[in-house]
């Protein structure tokens, strides 16, 4: 199984930080490996603290699920098939910003942004992500 290196990860990071730079968000950006594990993180100046959980949790959430955790929106509502799924895996974050990276079809790993709105989360992530294409 292949995962992102650190200089994968590294590249990523600088990538989704020059974009929350671009839009004048700051922002906490995570990388996590195949397993979920953190391999780069930032927070920039002035980036909401809370947000520091929220990206790593978003990242690993991409990568239990297999999906950007935009997609998980819909199905977590009242109501909807997967209602509740936030409270299980040591808490799933299911709003966008996370996003999983694959490479050559196989899951390698995952960005997590938060801090700013969730379009600028995305936004943000979507950057880091297109870096390593």
């Amino acid at each position: 199984m292949s995962s992102l290196t650190l200089q994968d990860a590294e590249k990523a990071l600088s990538a989704g930080l020059a974009k929350a730079t671009e839009i004048g968000q700051p922002m906490n950006v995570a990388i996590v490996d195949a397993g979920g594990h953190l391999v780069a993180f930032a927070r920039q100046d002035g980036a909401i603290r809370a947000s520091i959980d929220i990206a790593q949790r978003k990242a690993r959430t991409s990568i239990l699920m297999n999906l950007p955790t935009a997609a998980l929106m819909p199905l977590v509502q009242p109501g909807a098939e997967l209602y509740g799924l936030e409270q299980t895996a040591d808490g799933m974050v299911a709003f966008g910003g996370g996003i999983p990276v694959h490479r050559d079809g196989e899951l390698v790993g995952a960005v997590g942004v938060s801090a700013g709105s969730v379009e600028q989360d995305v936004t943000v992530a979507e950057a880091a992500v297109a870096a390593l294409a």
